[in-house]
């Protein structure tokens, strides 16, 4: 059996044809998804993207990995301590792609994460790894030509084998090469996002706010900020047309498999570590929450014994990909991981899902989110700079962009939902290997990485009031500094 998984960076799955998005930013990967299966309520149950490929390829929690943050103590998988074996085969703590290795998969690896993240760790059981050698600033081209060239001199050996790619063209800063073009000029943007939001958003305030988008902009048209629905419009066709030029190169993928004579034996996954805001929550381009945009991501298996057309509606993480391939294989799972197979529903459409989904983010914010029922519900421990409330509601499935925060309007809803968020974090803590909450250590250390160095509280009331923005300095500072606003009425 061949497997071939294509991870795309920060890929929303509602940005996909198959997924119900009108712009034609998919063909090819609509046409994987044809002639196979997909997942509308799949998830990383770790975001941003260290967490979730750690998540991914070790199939355990952040909570149990340790791998919450991207920076600092949690940036690291935990030691073992003294039970750490000679080597991890055979063991619990053996990777998924490992046992694929010895169930006689060629395991390789084209990817630059692992040297930009320092993650070593998702190298276990990895035969080959390939670096693309431009530290994710790679284009479609520079990946999909690495591909092309492995799979023609490897690829239709007789051998089983896995083969992982990375994609990073939807990712800020947006990459398409210029002379690819516009190919959604004349597409207007996503209603959702009204020009009452844009302005509320205005007076907030925020990493990747409307007024606060990042500084490196490489695809024309790219807005300074987000002024008004025309500006929207620019970024996301930025946005789609680097979907759009990813999937360009799919389809040389697909192509050349074609041409080799393995497209029809190969196993094909489509995925991504995270989704991306677009305006959701005031956070545009980037991925700094753990809501419904940042958490779901697509998943699209096609292939070989996969049953054609099936729709999956259930709740699964991406952790829950590693055990299913291991059975597919007629491997075993490992005692230490959190995921569990979801083999049924991808070859006989069977439901094989989970009651509810506890996903993370502690990279940007400190959140967890709840999936259940239609609900989202996240409670915030640290804001990162955001203007978050403590707890928001959202029901999913009549407000699917997060507009509408329901907490006061659902009292047992929110109750519901922490009452989850409590038992899952007490089940998780109860088998792990370390008696604290990473996220706790996140949040002693100073809170999220990306918010407590070069981009800090004192650095960013600077540049608020460099702005005259003053109004959303003094309500971020208050919420960060109450004491200096009580002395102030005192005097």
């Amino acid at each position: 059996m061949k497997i071939l998984y294509i991870d795309i960076d920060a890929l929303r799955p509602d940005h996909l044809g198959c997924y119900g998005y009108e712009r034609n930013t998919s063909p090819n990967i609509d046409s994987i998804a044809e002639r196979g299966a997909h997942f509308t309520n799949y998830y990383a149950s770790d975001a941003p993207c260290a967490p979730s490929r750690t998540a991914l390829f070790s199939s355990r929690y952040g909570i149990h990995t340790g791998v919450v943050n991207h920076g600092g103590l949690q940036a690291d998988m935990r030691p073992i301590g003294k039970d750490r074996p000679f080597n991890y085969h055979h063991t619990e703590y053996q990777s998924w792609v490992d046992v694929l290795r010895f169930k006689k998969h060629h395991t390789a690896i084209i990817s630059p994460f692992p040297g930009r993240h320092s993650a070593w760790h998702m190298l276990q059981g990895f035969l080959e790894a390939h670096d693309t050698g431009k530290h994710a600033g790679e284009t479609a081209g520079d990946v999909s030509k690495e591909a092309l060239r492995w799979i023609k001199e490897r690829g239709s050996e007789k051998e089983d084998w896995f083969l992982y790619l990375n994609f990073w063209d939807p990712h800020t800063p947006y990459r398409t090469p210029e002379e690819f073009g516009n190919p959604f000029e004349n597409d207007p943007a996503p209603e959702w996002l009204t020009e009452e939001m844009i302005a509320q958003h205005r007076e907030s305030y925020g990493p990747y706010s409307a007024r606060d988008l990042p500084t490196v902009r490489q695809w024309p048209g790219i807005p300074e900020e987000i002024t008004c629905r025309k500006d929207f419009k620019k970024w996301i066709d930025g946005y789609d047309t680097a979907i759009r030029h990813v999937d360009d190169h799919v389809g040389k993928i697909l192509q050349t498999l074609e041409e080799e004579g393995i497209l029809n034996e190969t196993i094909i996954i489509i995925s991504s570590d995270h989704g991306e805001n677009q305006g959701e929550l005031n956070v545009y381009g980037d991925h700094q929450t753990a809501d419904h945009i940042t958490s779901r991501i697509p998943c699209i298996v096609a292939g070989p014994g996969i049953k054609q057309g099936h729709v999956d509606e259930d709740f699964h993480y991406q952790i829950d990909l590693g055990p299913t391939l291991t059975e597919l294989v007629g491997g075993v799972q490992r005692a230490r991981w959190d995921g569990v197979s979801f083999l049924p529903a991808l070859t006989e459409g069977k439901t094989a899902g989970r009651p509810y989904l506890v996903v993370s983010q502690c990279a940007w914010s400190c959140q967890r989110g709840v999936r259940f029922d239609k609900w989202m519900f996240i409670r915030t421990y640290h804001d990162g700079l955001k203007e978050f409330p403590e707890l928001m509601l959202f029901d999913i499935e009549n407000d699917p962009h997060e507009t509408n925060n329901l907490v006061d309007q659902k009292p047992e809803i929110v109750a519901k939902g922490l009452r989850l968020l409590d038992e899952w974090v007490a089940e998780q803590m109860v088998t792990s290997d370390s008696p604290v909450d990473p996220m706790w250590n996140v949040i002693h250390e100073g809170g999220p990485f990306h918010t407590r160095d070069d981009l800090n509280l004192d650095s960013y009331l600077e540049k608020l009031r460099n702005q005259d923005r003053n109004a959303a300095a003094d309500r971020l500072e208050r919420r960060y500094r109450p004491g200096k606003f009580e002395t102030e009425s005192d005097v």
